[in-house]
């Protein structure tokens, strides 16, 4: 059993899911704890390793329009060995994307978590959707194998001025089912990180509700076609305090 903590130990504890003095006293790791962290790299390993169920995906999203792509890796374990081609679609993916223009297009992709992608990509697209009244919006484009700049390739072939990808981040072992969203303004293939703004830790063991990051991304999309940029121009103003005057 761990040992009680010093208030000190207690409030940290509080403030994150990370394993915080396991045993201040040392002596052997508690049964309890190792069988927590055995469960939780069990759950990391399946984030990785185990394919999004899309049609669940799609069917969360009705009567939402969505179109499944693939990337330039044909399967997870190419996907894992080589990046690049995770940030491209393979040729016949690009060649069903319909040229709408929209304001916004939303892409999702496998990234690093499948877990991510179910518990929270569909309430996510809806969330951002009901706070960018005005956006169009193209149809949701579901990319498997899929790394962030493949959004660029989507966008770009869709013609929308601003990418949001909805992407699995890479699990740790508190939480393996947190979810990424990179906004990106007039996107194209080649664009570079600088250029996006991202929202991360979205899920539910203590990190970023649906809600509050649908509205900072709702508010980053609207500054970014006011300034005409995403990425290091771009920074989250909103309720800015002027610091007091050494004077």
């Amino acid at each position: 059993m761990t040992r009680d903590l010093d208030p000190f130990g207690r409030r940290l504890r509080a403030l994150t899911p990370a394993r915080v003095r396991l045993d201040p006293e040392g002596g052997a790791t508690p049964l309890a704890s190792v069988l927590d962290f055995q469960l939780c790299h069990a759950r990391a390993r399946d984030a990785i390793r185990l394919p999004v169920d899309w049609q669940a995906v799609k069917a969360a999203l009705a009567p939402r329009e969505a179109i499944e792509l693939q990337s330039r890796a044909p399967d997870r374990d190419t996907y894992i060995r080589r990046p690049d081609l995770g940030r491209r679609l393979a040729p016949d993916s690009l060649a069903r994307i319909p040229r709408s223009a929209p304001d916004l297009a939303i892409v999702i992709a496998d990234g690093l978590s499948a877990s991510a992608v179910a518990a929270h990509a569909a309430p996510m697209v809806e969330a951002v959707a009901a706070a960018l009244t005005g956006f169009s919006i193209g149809p949701v484009a579901l990319v498997r194998e899929g790394r962030v700049a493949a959004g660029d390739e989507v966008a770009e072939a869709m013609g929308a001025r601003l990418c949001l990808m909805l992407i699995g981040e890479r699990p740790g072992l508190s939480v393996s089912d947190s979810l990424g969203a990179y906004l990106t303004f007039a996107p194209r293939i080649g664009t570079t990180d600088s250029a996006r703004n991202c929202v991360s830790n979205i899920h539910g063991n203590g990190g970023l509700p649906h809600a509050a990051a649908a509205d900072l991304i709702a508010y980053l999309a609207r500054r970014a076609l006011e300034i005409g940029a995403t990425g290091v121009a771009l920074k989250d103003e909103r309720g800015q305090a002027t610091l007091p005057s050494a004077d």
